[in-house]
């Protein structure tokens, strides 16, 4: 369990429990604990970003930037929203929700290869976590031999050794 500061447990309750209702009406449990993490997070920088601003704004930032990270405008999702849809039940502007989570990405380090950020359900299919480097060129470490696969497991540069979890689904 996180600590969070005590100038910041009015908001860090504020936010969360923003987060909670808007993932439990809108998006599922597995957004909601990605969205907890990044407000975890944000509160425990020092300086913190968190010290300012609306707590409606920092949810529709928190979520804007998580949904963006898990593909939430691609219609081939599970859970697909439009723009319009994610923020419009926080009030805030679409350009407001949009630079929050530009702020937010850039401090947590948000991105499409950050395992950190993504979706349990998600890895599997996220191309981007299972790119490595080998000898300069970029490969897809699930169409590796499974020693280099290995390998790169070892090193944390993959969630998981793909050729081990295919053999467990067919036990």
């Amino acid at each position: 369990m996180t600590t969070i500061p005590k100038e910041l447990q009015k908001i860090h309750e504020d936010v969360s429990k923003l987060l909670i209702e808007y993932c439990e009406k809108y998006l599922d449990k597995e957004y909601e604990e990605l969205c907890l993490h990044a407000l975890d997070k944000l509160c425990c920088r020092r300086p913190s970003p968190m010290k300012r601003g609306r707590a409606n704004t920092w949810t529709a930032g928190i979520i804007y930037a998580i949904g963006c990270n898990n593909f939430i405008f691609d219609k081939s999702q599970p859970i697909h929203k439009s723009v319009q849809e994610l923020i419009t039940p926080l009030g805030v502007a679409r350009s407001t929700a949009a630079n929050k989570a530009l702020i937010i990405k850039k401090m947590l380090k948000i991105d499409y290869y950050a395992l950190e950020w993504t979706l349990p359900t998600s890895i599997a299919n996220n191309t981007m976590i299972w790119m490595v480097s080998m000898n300069g060129l970029t490969y897809d470490a699930r169409k590796l031999p499974v020693k280099l696969q290995e390998k790169f497991y070892k090193e944390g540069k993959i969630p998981y050794v793909p050729a081990h979890k295919k053999l467990e689904s067919q036990t």
